[in-house]
């Protein structure tokens, strides 16, 4: 204590006082981002079950009872983004699956584990198992159509068709405008900017991320809380996120060799007006190389789960039925 004053009495004044600022502004900042995760945590709170497995613990949500659905969110997602308005409806039929991926929502993501699409695929397999699921109709939306893909390269026999909507699946020179921020390749500067300026960021980014992820149409008003929006406002998700965008290339390069040989039913549904995908690209230029694969357009952007309801239930029920519906490419 005493090295402690002597040495404050040597600093000059001026120096004292940015020293204490450049601790204090990032003390401020992980301060805020806390409380505001804590008030979304408590604003936004978890709706499924918990079941640990060898490597992660995951959050899911299971209703309904016939033959299994399983439904895959996208980056920087959880699973209210199907639970707001898919997930009832389609459990009248079917017994529906809804998961946090590793790290997303209310899943954990242990530190040290492998992070990207193949062991996420390998972690919902490892689910699949614990529920006693031999196989699912498995229903991936953007990112977590490259998730759905791997998990059937990885595990075909789980995956007794796959419903892909508005998905990832080829490789792109430039990350969507909306996602940018998350294009941090370092994991220690990820953790800093996570707890830090991510939080602030992603609230002062809002109103065009928003625009962007679901136009040409609006967010629905109740999003925030019922389809689980404010999670990304937690360091946890900006840093699981961050992890997710940066193992895509080298996963999905991997992904790619093997799409010709997909032996199960592959159905894939876009929105022409898509601002996130190119349908054009990860749609029917990708349909092309999988053998039997089929493609369906509709009117809409990215966020079709959340802003077409009806049309992704008909569709869904129908790749589960083996007759989705089809609307020409051009």
């Amino acid at each position: 204590m005493k090295f402690i004053i002597e040495w404050l009495g040597m600093v000059p004044h001026w120096r004292l006082l940015v020293s204490l600022a450049v601790l204090a502004v990032p003390a401020l900042a992980v301060a805020v981002s806390a409380l505001v995760s804590a008030v979304v945590q408590w604003a936004v709170r978890p709706i499924g079950t918990f079941i640990d497995l060898s490597t992660e613990r995951l959050h899911f949500l299971d209703c309904g009872a016939g033959p299994p659905v399983l439904l895959i969110h996208g980056l920087a997602g959880n699973l209210r983004y199907f639970s707001y308005g898919l997930m009832q409806p389609l459990a009248k039929r079917f017994r529906v699956i809804a998961v946090d991926r590793p790290g997303c929502g209310y899943s954990s993501r242990k530190a040290g584990a492998a992070q990207g699409l193949h062991a996420q695929a390998d972690a919902i397999a490892e689910l699949m198992r614990g529920l006693g699921l031999e196989s699912a109709v498995v229903v991936g939306h953007s990112l977590g159509g490259a998730v759905a893909l791997a998990l059937a390269q990885r595990h075909p026999q789980r995956v007794a068709a796959l419903a892909l909507i508005a998905p990832l699946t080829s490789l792109q020179e430039e990350v969507p405008a909306a996602f940018r921020a998350l294009a941090i390749t370092r994991g220690w500067l990820r953790r800093v900017v996570g707890w830090t300026l991510a939080t602030p960021g992603t609230i002062a980014r809002s109103p065009r991320t928003i625009r962007l992820v679901f136009g040409p149409e609006a967010a629905p008003r109740d999003f925030a809380i019922r389809g689980g929006g404010l999670l990304v406002l937690r360091p946890v998700n900006f840093i699981a996120a961050s992890t997710d965008l940066n193992s895509v290339p080298g996963d999905l390069a991997l992904l790619q060799t093997g799409y010709a040989s997909l032996a199960m039913p592959v159905h894939v549904l876009f929105g022409r007006q898509d601002r996130i995908l190119n349908w054009r690209t990860h749609g029917e230029e990708w349909v092309a190389r999988v053998p039997g694969a089929r493609l369906t357009l509709i009117a809409g952007g990215h966020m079709l789960p959340v802003t077409q309801v009806q049309a992704c239930i008909a569709w869904i029920e129908g790749v589960a039925n083996g007759a989705p519906k089809c609307v020409p490419a051009n």
